[in-house]
């Protein structure tokens, strides 16, 4: 995987995939174009995919790709789309980060002329699309299917971080769901974004199921929540009496959730490398002088244990193969845009 770290900047080199007559400008000279993904989460599989297809789909346009990296650190991501600015840019794709310290910088990039497009990162700016897999969605389908499985009235653990705008949108679902059924009791909300993530929220749940041994349920809307909580659930012998429901799914995901006896019961999730696809055409339509919606909706999926047990599904490429909007969305499509190879 190929990434940038501090100020540095690596280009990866883009053959056009397109002929250039085509193509709609700047497209017909593909390899002139300068776009960046500034990241503020890189961490965990689901991130790992997400440039995975930011990477295929700037291949595909014949573009030139530059990866800024922040890892969690927010001034010096407002920093990089600054070091994007001064590079001469002609687009930045912001994926994730925090309100207050993005949208200043996403600012200053918009009046440099640049299109700038934002994945999971509410940068309150009408100029700027969001790209998102409807957050809200993603945690309602899968705490419906908690109630599902255990009925209108639980004891529940929430793993949660305010503050990163996927988190605050799934957690709208989460206090609606609670609303309307009041049976179904919070009794303790932790969580961290903490480096290995997994592993510190694993450290936090081990002393939550200590001291909430009457927890069923476990909402954990990100997938790294959900392996730390599952670690401690392994760990303290209750994989029989909890159940966890999660949004995001990757490869090691289906694993975890297929193990003999696992805890994790639900998922609800869009391919990320479809995400990070759909995040560079928009991007594209916005630099050939089209106007995307200001929100791009991908839509998620539910995937629950037994599904993938019943399916044999081993891999996100199997799940594709069921699941054929895995594969692809027709989202930010256009007659002129080449798609990456399958």
């Amino acid at each position: 995987m190929l990434k940038l770290t501090g100020a540095a900047a690596l280009t990866l080199g883009m053959g056009g995939a397109a002929l250039a007559g085509d193509m709609p400008a700047p497209f017909d000279k593909a390899g002139e174009v300068k776009i960046a993904l500034v990241r503020y989460l890189s961490t965990g599989d689901f991130f790992q995919s997400y440039l995975s297809g930011v990477e295929t789909q700037a291949e595909a346009l014949g573009v030139d790709l530059r990866v800024f990296d922040s890892r969690q650190d927010a001034a010096l991501q407002a920093d990089m789309v600054d070091q994007a600015i001064a590079l001469g840019v002609d687009g930045i794709i912001i994926q994730h980060g925090l309100t207050e310290s993005m949208k200043d910088a996403a600012q200053r990039a918009v009046e440099a002329g640049i299109k700038v497009v934002a994945f999971d990162v509410n940068v309150e700016n009408t100029a700027i699309p969001q790209v998102e897999q409807s957050d809200y969605m993603l945690g309602k389908l899968a705490l419906e299917q908690a109630v599902v499985d255990n009925g209108d009235n639980f004891t529940a653990g929430y793993v949660y971080v305010p503050g990163i705008a996927p988190l605050d949108r799934r957690d709208v679902a989460w206090e609606d769901i609670k609303a309307a059924n009041p049976g179904i009791k919070q009794a303790a909300m932790f969580g961290t974004l903490d480096n290995p993530i997994a592993n510190s929220v694993a450290n936090q749940a081990r002393s939550v199921l200590q001291a909430n041994p009457n927890i069923n349920v476990i909402f954990a809307p990100y997938d790294e929540f959900a392996k730390g909580v599952k670690i401690a659930v392994d760990e303290a012998g209750l994989t029989s009496d909890i159940k966890i429901y999660s949004a995001d799914v990757s490869t090691a995901d289906i694993s975890a959730m297929r193990e003999p006896g696992s805890a994790w019961a639900a998922t609800v999730a869009t391919n990320p490398a479809v995400v990070g696809e759909v995040s560079v055409r928009t991007l594209a339509l916005m630099l050939a002088g089209e106007t995307p919606d200001a929100q791009v909706i991908v839509p998620p999926t539910l995937i629950t244990q037994d599904f993938l047990n019943a399916e044999d599904i081993k891999n996100m490429g199997d799940l594709g193969s069921k699941m054929p909007q895995f594969a692809h969305a027709d989202v930010s499509m256009a007659d002129w845009m080449p798609l990456p190879k399958r």
